[in-house]
């Protein structure tokens, strides 16, 4: 992907696997990513973020066979860890009428994870946002009994293509209304740790869901469960593999 500004024009990575055999620079919005040979057997890792934050690591090596992974992961990571739930709010209410289906495409945000790949495997290294000013937190529910999400408004996007490089991937949500009357939804909330992220240069996929609005004894829900992309893009490792799944949500409709 390229930016330009005024008098110059700036080349950013694409997400990949890079062969680390000496010094390897990875320029992403707002951020830069340096690693550094400092012995036969260790390396050196500099990142300066968008906040200005600076992160130094030394990375001892056993062998010359060591790669490094740029991909995009869940943004579940900045502010902080504190759940495994994202609330999308959508920029316009989607209407449904009775016993009705559709499919749509919204953008979704991402984070971006730095991995270390040896033996075949792939440990989490760093992890960094390119927009941090849009990274925070909300809340599904009473404030006693609520669920705390990462909140995020977001807009439709066209298809797996449209994309906004390093910010947000492309989601696909599958809306069915099985009720005997119309219903709009505004919102989905939901559990991401499900949910796969695939990338291809500077793009990204995540897996979709699907959203059932059913009655349920006298109450009018929205059951809400994860669905696999079939896609030949990369697939992205996973930041943390020790969350636990939860496999489906359920809101009450409005």
């Amino acid at each position: 992907m390229k930016i330009m500004s005024d008098n110059s024009e700036t080349v950013f990575s694409n997400y990949g696997i890079y062969d680390l055999t000496d010094d390897l620079e990875l320029l992403l919005p707002n951020t830069s990513i340096k690693f550094h040979r400092i012995s036969d057997n260790a390396f050196s890792y500099f990142r300066k973020n968008s906040e200005g934050e600076i992160v130094e690591k030394i990375i001892p090596v056993k062998s010359n066979d060591l790669k490094i992974e740029l991909a995009p992961i869940r943004p579940l990571n900045h502010p902080a860890r504190r759940t495994n739930h994202i609330f999308l709010k959508f920029d316009k209410d989607i209407h449904l009428s009775a016993n009705s289906a559709a499919s749509i495409f919204v953008h979704c945000p991402i984070e971006i994870g730095i991995f270390l790949i040896h033996d075949s495997i792939h440990d989490s290294l760093d992890w960094i946002t390119c927009n941090p000013l849009n990274s925070r937190f909300g809340l599904y529910g009473s404030p006693d009994t609520g669920t705390l999400c990462k909140y995020a408004e977001v807009s439709s996007a066209i298809d797996y293509n449209d994309s906004n490089s390093y910010f947000e991937g492309v989601m696909q949500i599958i809306l069915e209304n099985t009720l005997s009357f119309s219903q709009s939804i505004s919102k989905v909330v939901f559990p991401i740790t499900d949910n796969t992220l695939y990338y291809e240069d500077s793009k990204t996929i995540i897996d979709g869901i699907k959203i059932t609005m059913k009655k349920r004894a006298a109450v009018n829900i929205a059951e809400v469960k994860p669905t696999p992309v079939d896609t030949e893009w990369a697939l992205a490792s996973i930041w943390d593999k020790s969350i636990d799944s939860v496999h489906h949500m359920e809101m009450t409709l409005e």
